[in-house]
């Protein structure tokens, strides 16, 4: 089995344009949650999200919207060029050789929203002709593959909030095993629109206040939107390249609680951790950091804390845990190659993101996360968790690159 190291990230998030970006907020607990207003809506009880800036979404976008690529795609695209840029890869570099893998909960989320009310106002006559090629989930890793001539394998999960992480570790899975020497892997999402926003509401998981995982007051998720892509590589390629080898990823857990369509199992959870840790070959004093799903419902929290106390101990000793949904917000699809980036970053820097908006011990869950201020710390190995709507949990570890 091959050692997968990472070479390249890029991000596209409510917190600008860049991975630095998203890691500086992150850091600095600098929220990129703003105003959001839909006309369609007749009713908005929840008037925020973590959306981009309009500056943003002009340098993504362009002045002149691509006639065949949705804000999903584009997300994605923007965050593989910059990942490609950092890891330097060239045109030699793909090939059969280069696999995708970028999942996406929803897809083309504008063009179904734009059809739908385009059919309820005016018939049938006037919808996008393009909207097929637009609304396909495997749109983002279908554009990424013919960006960079990526002839490999081409995936697109779509397991909701899990789908970012499940396509990390699928091509970590790829890359180790040989099928591949590389990928560009990670997760899109763009679903800020008006029909979208407003069943979320209806479901009663978003907050119309701030953000406040884990906080004995939190009352739900703010969503988000954006885009991760990691270059994952084997290390005997990196090497051949000179390639800058940022960390390397040691461990993927992926699993169903076969249960409850909403409400995550925290023993199947416990069972995903446990299964990254097994395949990194670490146990659970190894990890210094854990990314939380930490969405700030009042259920997600409460059950995540009891699966991380069954893999890491009632009181959780040595381990520190936050949640950076409410500086990136919750975003689907992507949010689990967002808060790898984050994790990474943590890891680079030697310091803990915070949860920002955190006010008070929660006595039914006794956690003490680190709170609204970031925590120097040595970190040897950090942990990303998504636990998705379906029941399905994904954990990926990653830990500072070792020469052998």
């Amino acid at each position: 089995m091959s050692r997968v190291v990472v070479t390249g990230l890029g991000a596209v998030s409510a917190c600008g344009l860049g991975a630095d970006v998203l890691t500086d907020a992150t850091q600095t607990g600098v929220s990129g949650v703003k105003p959001i207003h839909f006309g369609d809506l007749d009713a908005q009880r929840v008037k925020t999200a973590a959306r981009l800036s309009e500056a943003d979404l002009v340098q993504v976008l362009g002045e002149k919207p691509h006639r065949m690529r949705e804000p999903v795609a584009e997300y994605a695209l923007t965050a593989a060029r910059e990942a490609v840029a950092q890891a330097g890869l060239t045109e030699e570099h793909f090939g059969d050789s280069c696999g995708v893998s970028i999942g996406s909960g929803f897809g083309g989320g504008q063009t179904l929203n734009i059809n739908y009310l385009k059919l309820g106002r005016e018939g049938s006559m006037r919808l996008d002709p393009m909207s097929v090629p637009k609304i396909m989930n495997n749109a983002a890793a279908s554009w990424v593959s013919m960006e960079f001539g990526a002839t490999g394998p081409a995936l697109c999960l779509a397991t909701a909030c899990s789908s970012g992480s499940q396509s990390i570790g699928m091509a970590y899975q790829m890359i180790a095993s040989g099928q591949v020497e590389r990928c560009l892997a990670g997760g899109s999402e763009a679903c800020l629109e008006s029909g979208v926003f407003r069943v979320w509401e209806l479901l009663r998981v978003m907050t119309a206040e701030q953000n406040r995982p884990f906080s004995k007051d939190r009352n739900g998720m703010t969503l988000g939107e954006g885009a991760g892509v990691l270059v994952l590589e084997s290390l005997e390629s990196a090497e051949a390249r000179g390639a800058t080898i940022l960390c390397e990823l040691v461990g993927f857990g992926t699993n169903s609680d076969a249960g409850d369509l909403l409400r995550p199992d925290p023993k199947r959870a416990a069972a995903c951790m446990r299964m990254a840790l097994k395949s990194a070959g670490l146990t659970p004093a190894d990890i210094g950091y854990v990314n939380a799903h930490g969405t700030g419902t009042v259920a997600n929290d409460v059950n995540e804390v009891t699966a991380l106390r069954d893999v890491f101990g009632e009181g959780l000793d040595g381990l520190d845990v936050s949640s950076t949904k409410p500086i990136h917000g919750h975003a689907l699809g992507a949010a689990g190659a967002l808060e790898m980036i984050v994790a990474i970053g943590a890891l680079q820097r030697q310091s803990v993101p915070p949860t920002i908006n955190f006010t008070e011990v929660d006595p039914k869950i006794d956690i003490d996360p680190v709170a609204n201020v970031a925590k120097p710390k040595q970190l040897g190995a950090v942990m990303s968790n998504s636990l998705a709507f379906g029941g399905i949990n994904a954990t990926l570890i990653a830990k500072a690159y070792e020469h052998s």
